[in-house]
């Protein structure tokens, strides 16, 4: 892995510092993750556009919030100049997968074609819908397919940069 920090590519964004909690340097944390608080496993946590490796010294659900107090942040001010600051992680620090489960960051932006080979679009986007996920597939206009393996999606090929679905295209 190449450990030049500025390297966006091996990065992975998590939430963003939305606010600041308290006068001790606390941060109202704005998570991604599913679970929300499963945010606070992670570390290092790298910092804004810069990607400024920062420790993590706790972190708790407060209220509807999640707070959390970073090392060296010991007042308002020093919070302060945190907020709107993204929250990222080394791609390297996320677990492994089972094959039939993928991130989403791994699927947006895949080819997706048809049972036979037929160019459909990229996937823009995922949702999550409670149900299942669904993929935006953007094409000659967007499509909304359900991300569900063995029924729509027959095959997900990362290293060709390709999901294959059973989809009616004129949905």
């Amino acid at each position: 892995m190449n450990d030049d920090p500025a390297r966006q590519d091996d990065k992975v964004l998590l939430g963003r510092i939305s606010g600041v909690h308290g006068i001790k340097g606390w941060v109202k944390i704005h998570s991604d993750t599913d679970p929300r608080d499963a945010i606070f496993e992670y570390q290092p946590w790298l910092l804004g556009s810069e990607f400024e490796a920062t420790k993590l010294l706790q972190g708790r659900t407060q209220g509807k919030y999640l707070v959390a107090e970073l090392d060296g942040v010991v007042d308002r001010d020093s919070a302060e100049a945190l907020v709107g600051k993204d929250i990222s992680i080394r791609r390297d620090q996320l677990p492994e997968l089972p094959d039939t489960q993928h991130y989403w960051l791994d699927l947006i932006g895949l080819n997706v074609v048809g049972l036979d080979g037929e160019p459909v679009g990229k996937i823009k986007e995922m949702i999550a819908t409670g149900a299942n996920d669904v993929m935006v597939v953007s094409g000659d206009r967007d499509r909304l397919i359900p991300f569900i393996r063995g029924l729509y999606v027959t095959r997900v090929a990362l290293d060709e940069g390709q999901v294959t679905v059973d989809w009616d295209m004129d949905f």
